[in-house]
């Protein structure tokens, strides 16, 4: 088993920065990737960045490329997701999930489905 909990999150200002950090601890060294999804009120959840564990191979949603950033520290068994230029609607309630490796995983990184473990959420709220 693996443990996930994401620290953060707050309310922040429309243009303003905010750092999401996820540590993981347990049954770590299956570990294959990292990632962030939020859901927004009333709305399913959504993929935003997801990270390889020994590689640091990213991919973004179309959404927050160019303006979120993700990064790991392996010895801290720690992900980072840097906030920039944050908008209304990025308000949500995030969550840090872990994936161990499936081949199923390179073609639906962005899917819930290929991910075994999820952290409660931490909310980032985006005021106008």
């Amino acid at each position: 088993q693996v443990q996930l909990e994401e620290s953060g999150g707050g309310l922040v200002q429309a243009g303003d920065s905010l750092r999401l950090s996820c540590v993981a601890s347990g049954r770590t060294e299956r570990t294959y990737a990292m990632a962030w999804f939020r859901q927004a009120p009333g709305k399913e959840r959504e993929f935003v960045a997801a990270i390889r564990w020994v590689s640091g191979a990213t991919n973004y949603a179309e959404s927050v490329k160019g303006r979120f950033a993700l990064s790991r520290d392996n010895a801290k068994n720690m992900v980072y997701l840097q906030m920039n230029s944050l908008k209304p609607d990025d308000t949500a309630l995030y969550y840090c999930a872990s994936a161990i490796w499936s081949p199923r995983f390179s073609a639906n990184y962005y899917s819930r489905q290929v991910y075994d473990y999820w952290g409660q959420g931490t909310q980032v709220t985006v005021s106008s």
